[in-house]
């Protein structure tokens, strides 16, 4: 374990301190996310970023405990799939099992369910937050209409709304939306959607000796959104990583969101 530690910069939400470097574990089987997320917490990502429908818990649990790290020094995201609204409390217990933990620090609806199943998903999801099964809870995939009919029902507001974010899809509206409701955005897919070659992107990158995927990342720091890159060689999540230090200028800042 390297003294590298990307706990900071970080975003305040109700449950704790929700790092803005994540790591994502999308489609990175159970049995490669321990040496993944391995690499991931050794490079300096604090935050691990999972899901019941990724089935990699048990790997990314196991990582974690291989890490030496203490627990609260990890920030550990989950999320249910819509069609187990049923058995919401069933389901994050399952996942804290494959886990190997008390608390998730963030538990997530990964997209909306059909109908009124929103609403009874989300009364469940605020009950295992006042149980303490989750330190603090939100939604993925939402819409400002969605999240604003969570609230009206329940006067419990997502901490976090994890959505497809990128240069490519930047919605000044969407992102100040949530920053007016209290909702932090967590970008994921940053690479799937954006031009990695788009030459506002390179010569931004060649100005500051860095990849066009370091360039993204500091562009989500920047706005102050999470953004959680993914990649199973150790030598682009130690990259990815160190777009936290770039500091982009207001110029560069603008010139990215224009490619929304």
């Amino acid at each position: 374990m390297t003294d590298t530690d990307y706990s900071r910069p970080a975003v305040e939400i109700a449950g704790g301190s929700m790092p803005l470097l994540g790591f994502g574990t999308w489609q990175i089987s159970d049995r490669d996310a321990e040496e993944a997320v391995g690499f991931a917490l050794e490079a300096g990502y604090r935050h691990l970023d999972t899901a019941t429908m990724y089935r990699n818990e048990e790997g990314v649990g196991r990582a974690v405990r291989a890490s030496g790290l203490p627990r609260e020094k990890v920030f550990i995201t989950t999320k249910m799939p819509p069609d187990r609204t049923s058995h919401a409390r069933q389901t994050l217990e399952t996942s804290l099992g494959k886990l190997g933990v008390d608390q998730v620090d963030l538990w997530l609806i990964h997209w909306p369910p059909n109908g009124n199943d929103s609403v009874v998903a989300w009364k469940e999801f605020v009950r295992a937050q006042e149980d303490g099964l989750t330190a603090s809870i939100g939604v993925s995939n939402y819409s400002l209409g969605q999240i604003d009919e969570l609230v009206r029902a329940t006067g419990v507001t997502p901490a976090v709304n994890q959505v497809r974010w990128g240069p490519s899809l930047y919605d000044e509206a969407f992102a100040d939306g949530l920053r007016e409701r209290g909702v932090v955005l967590e970008g994921y897919s940053p690479f799937k959607v954006t031009n990695l070659q788009d030459p506002t992107l390179t010569a931004i990158a060649d100005a500051h000796d860095a990849t066009t995927a370091q360039v993204v990342v500091a562009w989500h720091v920047r706005h102050g959104h999470v953004v959680i890159p993914k990649s199973a060689q150790r030598e682009r999540i130690v990259a990815n990583a160190a777009g936290v230090l770039l500091e982009l200028t207001d110029d560069e800042a603008a010139r990215i969101d224009a490619l929304g």
